[in-house]
């Protein structure tokens, strides 16, 4: 029979459950991860926001870590916290046993907090819980409407989607060449004047 096809991959069939009705969905699943029923899906939608969220704040973190540690360390009267190269610490570049212990149990504490608050935005919304919704939009940019709602959400799909892909290329870029990102593409982080 004839089945429909993804919108991502034309010459691969739609997986069943990517019917488009959710934000971001272009029936783009090569792999099967996102299971095979609906609980599934929207459990493995949840932590592509978190994850998307995660990498749109180190897109941008770990590019200002290396402009700005050094200085601001220096201005306090404490250690860089970069690497020899002036890289930003990682696994693959290390660098990471020169972040204090203290810092690594306030992480840990506050994605429990955030993930425990997560929690009792699911049990009290129960069905009418939107996948990603915190609760948190201080500034009122989440539309009322359904339409809008869709295309904000699809948006922040597709620039969290773009921003794991780019901190990928950050980690990769600085393990391969051993030079900050920062210095490796200066027309991006240097004046040009």
């Amino acid at each position: 029979g004839d089945k429909e096809m993804s919108k991502s991959l034309p010459f691969a069939a739609r997986p069943k459950l990517l019917d488009g009705t959710m934000a971001g969905d272009a029936g783009f699943d090569p792999f099967g991860l996102a299971g095979a029923d609906k609980a599934s899906l929207l459990y493995m939608r949840e932590a592509e926001i978190k994850h998307c969220r995660l990498a749109m704040l180190a897109v941008i973190g770990w590019p200002l870590a290396e402009l700005f540690d050094k200085p601001i360390a220096s201005a306090i009267g404490q250690p860089s916290a970069l690497t020899a190269s002036g890289a930003s610490p990682s696994v693959l570049n290390g660098g990471l046993d020169r972040i204090d212990i203290e810092y690594w149990v306030a992480v840990v504490a506050l994605a429990g907090f955030v993930e425990l608050e997560n929690q009792k935005q699911i049990e009290e919304k129960g069905n009418k819980y939107i996948q990603g919704d915190c609760g948190f939009d201080p500034l009122g940019f989440f539309p009322s409407d359904k339409q809008g709602q869709l295309e904000m959400q699809t948006k922040e799909l597709k620039h969290g989607r773009l921003a794991m892909m780019a901190i990928l290329g950050f980690v990769v870029q600085e393990a391969l060449y051993r030079t900050p990102v920062v210095a490796e593409t200066p027309f991006f982080f240097k004046s040009i004047f």
